[in-house]
């Protein structure tokens, strides 16, 4: 199957058209050893402030999983799906094996070479995929130390100086919802903005073109695309409106780019309408759903922060093919939410109950952030209290979940979770 090629399949097993609908279906990645392979003079190249303490972070997002189970939701993991992938075939194997070598950073033929003989002793493909999420030591594949090999392959090429580690990790992977995302039937399978979060979506590629299930599922956006896009930044507002954030991590360009796909590509994509929110360039506001999320059919939560310098875009089909309209969209955020949404009006709930110093706190632990799993239940982070106070007053149930050290990574739990179905809105 051509990786390239934009597909459509109206019988595609993905169905997501909104952020509130019945959820019914999401997947997650367990955190697993990547974490443990977090050298701390390496935490900025890594994304990451600081070191999760993995037993905890693993209890915490076993208890986020257990949440969503009781809710009827089926739980789907990554390291799972690609497992059933290369279980397809010998040859999908060996093809993911040098894709992934390919883009691990890697100098040289003499690193690779004992980097691949390792990787191919390992006969279980859950093993298998889980170590290519780990990364790779010295110690796991014994590659020998000489003054002649030193340049021709231990070291990365995205490290300054040797490391134990041969090829890093990957420790963002716990948050699901930025390799790629589901948009009604089919998927952005995005060319991510760093190069240690773009080889996540590699796993992406995998699963929907190879998994028994997913295979042949419509792609919307491709991995290989020349702009950068992030799952975070893209919001399903109904099944004919999606809105996406101009942000750190989204060009704008990119943003044009899909809306060529959906609005002009292969048949399948039912999305007319594309909302570009230019928000601020910074860590805090990383993506999107840092900033607002919905959360019911007429609510949203939302940082106080972004609400005096917003800047709206409107993207539609142009009469002649391939042409894209764009328009720039005036008013308040309750007022352009409302109007998309055909609604008298929005409630916006603030981050830290409007407070600056809660607000700010509290969006550094994305109380922004969280997880619809039907309309006003929402899945939020323990630690926000003074945000989960406000929503609670404001009606919404509230499924708690632990955050001590998941928090660490800097995502909530819309971005540990991406949706594969949920039922239509009525």
């Amino acid at each position: 199957m051509d990786d390239d090629k934009i597909l459509s399949n109206e019988t595609s097993p993905l169905h997501v058209t909104s952020e509130i609908g019945n959820l019914k279906s999401v997947l997650l990645h367990r955190p697993g050893d990547e974490l443990l392979n977090l050298p701390p003079n390496d935490l900025e190249r890594l994304l990451f402030d600081d070191v999760p303490f993995l037993d905890v972070a693993q209890q915490e997002h076993d208890t986020f999983a257990e949440i969503l189970r009781e809710q009827g939701v089926e739980v789907l993991y990554v390291e799972k799906l690609m497992a059933e992938a290369l279980d397809t075939s010998d040859e999908v194997r060996e093809k993911f094996v040098e894709q992934w070598l390919n883009e691990s950073g890697l100098l040289g033929d003499f690193a690779r070479r004992y980097v691949h003989e390792y990787l191919e002793s390992i006969t279980d493909n859950l093993e298998l995929v889980k170590k290519t999420m780990a990364g790779i030591t010295r110690n796991d594949c014994q590659i020998p130390v000489t003054a002649s090999h030193t340049l021709q392959g231990i070291v990365s090429a995205n490290q300054d100086s040797e490391s134990e580690l041969v090829i890093d990790p990957m420790p963002n992977l716990y948050f699901t919802r930025d390799p790629f995302a589901v948009v009604g039937g089919g998927v952005n399978i995005n060319r991510m903005l760093t190069e240690t979060r773009n080889r996540e979506t590699i796993y992406g590629q995998f699963i929907f073109n190879h998994h028994p299930k997913f295979a042949g599922t419509p792609f919307w956006y491709k991995r290989k695309s020349a702009f950068h896009t992030e799952g975070g930044d893209v919001l399903n507002l109904n099944s004919h409106a999606l809105a996406v954030g101009i942000s750190q991590r989204t060009e704008a360009a990119a943003i044009d780019l899909m809306a060529h796909h959906m609005f002009w590509g292969e048949k399948g994509c039912r999305i007319k309408e594309i909302y570009a929110f230019n928000i601020p360039v910074s860590r805090a506001f990383m993506h999107l759903d840092t900033v607002f999320t919905q959360i019911d059919v007429d609510k949203f939560t939302v940082h106080p922060g972004i609400l005096s310098s917003l800047q709206v875009f409107k993207l539609t089909p142009g009469t002649k093919k391939n042409e894209v309209n764009i328009t720039e969209m005036y008013g308040k955020l309750e007022e352009i939410l409302a109007n998309i949404l055909d609604l008298d009006q929005i409630t916006l709930i603030p981050c830290g109950a409007g407070d600056p110093i809660a607000a700010a706190r509290e969006q550094w632990n994305d109380g922004s952030n969280t997880l619809c799993v039907r309309p006003g239940t929402v899945c939020v982070y323990q630690r926000n209290n003074v945000t989960n106070a406000a929503l609670e007053k404001a009606g919404l149930n509230l499924l708690v979940v632990p955050s001590a050290e998941l928090s660490r990574g800097r995502g909530g739990p819309r971005c540990m979770s991406m949706p594969f179905v949920r039922e239509d809105v009525d």
